[in-house]
């Protein structure tokens, strides 16, 4: 079965950092824009960061010049570094794949926990 499979999440400080990993299988990985979303409870969920097949990137301004997303064909994986965490970046995060030139999202990972706290 196709499936996202997200990883990497944890309970960290404020300014500390954490590396997400989301691995697909069950199908073509390499031709999809992949995405990180997150989502805290009674809030909607919230566009953090997308990268092409090409490599061209995008991230929400609140994580511009922190977060860094990457992807590794090869091993049909896409990353997400998160540098400098603060408390308003704890939320669930989500692995998200969708159909290249379009807004169509074909598959959501379960969610991995990132938790910022003193």
């Amino acid at each position: 079965q196709v499936q996202l499979v997200e990883s990497g999440g944890g309970l960290v400080h404020p300014g500390g950092s954490l590396r997400l990993s989301c691995v697909a299988s069950g199908g073509i990985f390499s031709i999809y824009t992949m995405g990180w979303y997150r989502q805290v409870p009674e809030k909607q969920r919230e566009l953090v960061a997308t990268i092409t097949g090409g490599g061209g990137t995008t991230y929400a301004d609140s994580v511009k010049g922190r977060f860094t997303i990457s992807r590794d064909n090869a091993k049909n994986t896409v990353y997400l570094q998160l540098n400098n965490l603060k408390p308003e970046d704890t939320a669930v995060y989500y692995c998200n794949a969708r159909i290249p030139l379009t807004t169509i999202s074909i598959l959501w990972g379960q969610g991995t926990q990132v938790t910022v706290s003193s």
